[in-house]
């Protein structure tokens, strides 16, 4: 799938999938939803607001209020690819989400997924 498909797909299509997959794990939405505030600076009211509107998946990251800094220790890969390597800023952005939440769903903890 190319990039503009990705970032013009809804929040509220990519949300079910990611909190599906950390579920069928035995996972928490409110622990993916912690890691989404952490990424990206949202609180979780306004990721419900964004999952009840009609958001670009890339609009939503491209709007996070406070990037986290330590994002950057995010390392490893994601559907064959180091996410660390990615060039397109905005792709890296969603592929660490879609690593940490990889993570999740492999039964890390939380203080791990989070790099504290």
């Amino acid at each position: 799938m190319d990039n503009e498909k990705v970032y013009a797909m809804s929040f509220a299509k990519v949300y079910p999938l990611l909190t599906a997959k950390a579920e069928k794990k035995g996972r928490t939405v409110d622990e993916v939803n912690e890691i989404i505030c952490w990424l990206t600076g949202y609180s979780t009211e306004e990721i419900e607001i964004a999952r009840n509107s009609s958001i670009a998946y890339g609009d939503f990251f491209q709007n996070a209020p406070f990037p986290n800094p330590n994002r950057k220790a995010i390392k490893g890969v994601v559907c064959g690819i180091r996410v660390e390597t990615i060039d397109e800023p905005l792709m890296q952005e969603i592929r660490y989400l879609d690593k940490l939440i990889d993570e999740l769903a492999k039964g890390k903890s939380m203080d791990k997924i989070l790099r504290r």
